[in-house]
């Protein structure tokens, strides 16, 4: 592979795992990039962020594309900057916060299907070993998988999602971003158009705030999975970019 080409790696979101990125992955892969998606841990943006930032540090070496989904974008955002020789950020179906905001400030007023007055309507909820006082793991309800989160995708897919979600700490969502890497890293962001966890004027919003190169699918809020072209042209775009 020439050393030209940057390492290319994906950051996964809430109730996700890696294997969320497998349709961009091994497309990628075949082009002759280097692909990694590391875990995310999902317990606190803080945490999450600086274990992705070592993960950078000590995975890649040269430049790297370092792309997030949904919860991931959050975390791109603070790691982009803190590790590795990120030359480029991709956004998709994601979260751009500026410093100080939170997820679920993001969300507040903005119709996503998950900010309603009682969160255990489309989510459930589980304690876990070392959790921090009052914080608890959610779970996507089947009904939220198949009418919210991934209603473009087949349906044995979406139970697919239901079986191996990975779930998020509440921690997570109410964590304060930190310094954008947005500010200073160039970034591309897919935005699906009939997502309904973080409705399309959100995400203009972010990404018009970015200054990042916007492209629509009409897609859900997983438009990685059902659209993958559209992240695949983004990530060749920031590639091209940056080369």
């Amino acid at each position: 592979m020439p050393e030209s080409k940057p390492t290319i790696v994906l950051v996964h979101g809430a109730w996700a795992d890696a294997s969320s990125w497998n349709a961009v992955s091994v497309p990628l892969q075949a082009e002759g990039y280097t692909v990694l998606a590391p875990p995310n841990e999902l317990r606190g943006l803080t945490g999450d962020s600086a274990y992705i930032a070592s993960f950078l540090a000590q995975r890649t070496s040269g430049p790297v594309v370092l792309v997030g989904h949904s919860y991931g974008g959050a975390v791109i955002t603070n790691a982009g900057a803190q590790g590795g020789d990120v030359k480029a950020l991709v956004y998709v179906d994601a979260f751009i916060p500026d410093e100080g905001e939170t997820v679920v400030g993001i969300l507040e007023g903005s119709g996503s299907a998950l900010a309603v007055a009682d969160p255990t309507t489309v989510l459930d909820v589980a304690g876990y070993p070392g959790a921090p006082e009052g914080a608890a793991e959610a779970f996507l309800k089947p009904d939220t998988v198949h009418t919210a989160f991934a209603q473009d995708l087949p349906e044995a897919d979406r139970w697919t999602i239901v079986a191996t979600q990975r779930p998020a700490s509440f921690v997570a969502n109410v964590t304060p971003s930190g310094a954008p890497a947005w500010k200073k890293i160039p970034s591309w962001a897919v935005l699906g158009t009939d997502d309904l966890v973080i409705p399309i004027d959100t995400q203009r919003r972010m990404a018009e705030r970015a200054n990042a190169t916007v492209t629509e699918v009409d897609a859900s809020h997983v438009s990685m999975v059902s659209q993958p072209e559209a992240t695949l042209a983004a990530i060749r775009a920031a590639v091209a970019a940056i080369s």
